[in-house]
């Protein structure tokens, strides 16, 4: 079933998000506040897709937008991959509350705010999560869906079956805790590693 997504971010990660719900067969439509970065988001997709052989018909699926509005109206789920700037995080969302669907999905891409800090001034908490993909999100399989204490269920199992059909391998981060699951553990091997190389 093709769904559509929305992408507020045209950076480094919001185009390649984009990308992976294009090549799952999403409509996909992409915004970013900085007309320069809007201009090179399809330009970038196409570049990823040749480089990795894949069929450029995804591109189809992709518009790029000029405002937030125009990005999530009719939106079944909302991905905000802004910087990683709580107070613009929380700014974002509340026009995102106001412009997109009553029953759209609204996740934030983030490796280190709290869920539950970005999602904190909204109304309508239930349908509000993390998805923390990482670099290159087109390459790298893992997302952590992260639930907050008001996230329903049925929030969490549609966002991870969502992206198990976009080929990804999700994991429930049952608890939403600063650096989640995946960074915490990143974080620890470095530690181990520059011990290592102290002890010689």
């Amino acid at each position: 079933m093709a769904e559509r997504i929305a992408i507020l971010g045209g950076g480094l990660m919001g185009h390649g998000i984009a990308q992976v719900f294009a090549c799952a067969g999403h409509q996909v439509r992409i915004t970013d506040p900085i007309g320069e970065a809007r201009a090179r988001i399809l330009e970038r997709i196409a570049a990823n897709l040749n480089e990795l052989g894949l069929d450029r018909a995804a591109l189809e699926r992709v518009e790029v937008v000029d405002t937030l509005a125009a990005c999530v109206v009719g939106a079944d789920w909302v991905i905000e991959a802004a910087p990683e700037q709580l107070e613009l995080k929380q700014q974002i969302f509340a026009e995102v509350e106001a412009a997109a669907p009553a029953d759209a999905i609204l996740a934030s891409n983030t490796s280190v705010i709290p869920i539950s800090q970005i999602m904190a001034k909204l109304t309508t908490k239930r349908r509000a999560l993390g998805t923390h993909w990482w670099n290159p999100p087109y390459l790298v399989p893992l997302v952590e869906v992260i639930r907050t204490p008001e996230t329903s269920d049925a929030a969490v199992e549609a966002t991870l079956s969502l992206l198990r059909r976009a080929g990804k391998a999700p994991v429930e981060v049952k608890k939403d805790t600063p650096g989640f699951v995946g960074n915490r553990l990143q974080h620890a091997l470095w530690r181990e590693a520059f011990a290592l190389i102290e002890e010689g």
